[in-house]
């Protein structure tokens, strides 16, 4: 009877989380008219999915469960640089889009993916004798710089097309762009956006949980809880939204590699300043976040899948092989988890 009752309301949820992923998806593409794909899907994107779990993670590590609150973002990370990845791009590329692409160009990306590598190394190497609030800080800055190359960048972008839009002279070009960027429009863009990140951040717990009780009721292990179950339900609204923006051609796919990178490197930024100030909350200012061999052993692996990925993405376009690629080093990691020492008592 449990099991079947945690079936059920991780159906229900998982509905739920759907369609507000659907709606927050409709909201990025009306936003990105205005503000662009890149800044939308890598920044209000990015946070508005990853908003459940910085909330775990908050809750975690105020409630001195360091290790859980590491671990959950180390796990996001390894996920979406992978299958999350993979999956986009087979959507994209294949009859599953309403457009399909041959290829998506992520040349326009390449500061993004210089920061979510330096993200990455940084967050590692920092972590070789724990975590404590000075690296607090430092995780604070570098998501504050982020944003600031973000808007800079928004903004170059944007005097780039008017000087264009003045040096071809087209009054008409002008009038479209006016009209693509109503007040209307983009209230109801903002409304729906709204709508659509307060159903993620209402379904992402329950769901997470009637999935986790499903599990167990069922007789998974609690290391396929772990490394599998877990991670792709705290996931799911990000992945979701992702999969419908692949799914609407080149504007959609645009967004959603920047949202897959905006959130990747929040994780290794914002998420990890939040549980440091989360663990100075429950333990004091000079609370220490200990390195134990499960989460050493988990960020290396985290780090060198992240640099891979990236790597793969320093050319002008990526398909449907580097997707397959992907999926299998998201494989490979699943049984390299498995062949890690199994403590995975993470307090």
């Amino acid at each position: 009877m449990a099991e079947e009752n945690n079936l059920l309301m991780m159906l229900l949820w998982l509905g739920e989380l759907t369609l507000a992923s659907w709606v927050l998806s409709y909201g990025a593409e009306h936003l990105s008219m205005r503000y662009g794909a890149k800044f939308v899907g890598r920044t209000l994107l990015s946070v508005a999915t990853t908003l459940p779990e910085i909330a775990i993670v908050v809750y975690a590590a105020a409630a001195g469960s360091y290790g859980t609150a590491i671990g959950a973002g180390l796990g996001s990370n390894l996920l979406m640089m992978t299958l999350g990845l993979a999956i986009m791009l087979i959507v994209a590329t294949t009859r599953l889009s309403k457009a399909p692409l041959k290829g998506i160009d992520v040349s326009t990306f390449k500061l993004d993916k210089i920061f979510l590598l330096i993200t990455a190394v940084v967050s590692a190497a920092l972590f070789l004798d724990g975590y404590d609030y000075i690296d607090g800080f430092v995780f604070a800055g570098m998501f504050a710089a982020y944003l600031v190359m973000a808007l800079w960048e928004m903004k170059n972008e944007k005097k780039k097309a008017k000087n264009e839009v003045k040096s071809a002279g087209s009054h008409e070009v002008v009038a479209v762009e006016t009209h693509t960027v109503s007040g209307r429009q983009m209230t109801k863009a903002a409304l729906a956006f709204a709508a659509g990140t307060a159903g993620i951040f209402i379904g992402a717990e329950p769901f997470i949980h009637s999935l986790q009780g499903f599990s167990l009721d069922s007789g998974v292990s609690v290391i396929v809880l772990a490394v599998i179950i877990s991670p792709i339900a705290g996931e799911m609204p990000e992945k979701i939204s992702m999969i419908l923006l692949a799914r609407k051609g080149a504007a959609g796919a645009s967004i959603a590699v920047a949202n897959v990178l905006g959130s990747k490197i929040l994780n290794n930024t914002l998420l990890l300043a939040v549980a440091v100030f989360g663990a100075m909350y429950h333990g004091g200012f000079f609370a220490h976040i200990d390195a134990n061999p499960l989460l050493e052993y988990q960020m290396i692996l985290v780090t060198v899948m992240t640099i891979g990925a990236v790597a793969m993405m320093f050319k002008k376009e990526i398909g449907l092989k580097i997707g397959i690629i992907l999926a299998v080093l998201y494989a490979v990691s699943l049984v390299i988890q498995f062949l890690l020492p199994q403590d995975l008592t993470l307090h």
